[in-house]
């Protein structure tokens, strides 16, 4: 009998779609490999957001996140909700202490 192929799983937080093209990838070079999950943010938001929780998952079910949320205020919260459970963030080309900020 083969041996279980154990997969990671990749939460994708997008905002309008914004991470498309890199769920695209992970699926056409990632095979098998990585379970994508997403969770979508397309309602009209306001400059300023104080309470996060409308918008953010409840519960960060992942090995890994993807943050493409345009919002700062989201970006934030998530990289600190994801630091408090132990979850890297990838956040490119922001500034977020608690993220992986990659250059783009």
């Amino acid at each position: 009998m083969a041996p279980e192929k154990k997969y990671q799983t990749i939460l994708v937080c997008q905002q309008n779609g914004s991470g498309e093209a890199k769920i695209a990838g992970i699926r056409k070079y990632g095979g098998r490999l990585f379970k994508i999950k997403t969770h979508d943010i397309d309602t009209p938001l306001p400059e300023l957001i104080d309470d996060t929780t409308p918008y953010l998952p409840a519960r960060l079910e992942a090995d890994l996140i993807l943050d493409f949320p345009k919002h700062p205020d989201l970006s934030t919260d998530l990289a600190h909700m994801a630091h408090r459970q132990g979850i890297p963030v990838v956040a490119s080309g922001k500034k977020i202490l608690q993220a992986l900020t990659p250059p783009t």
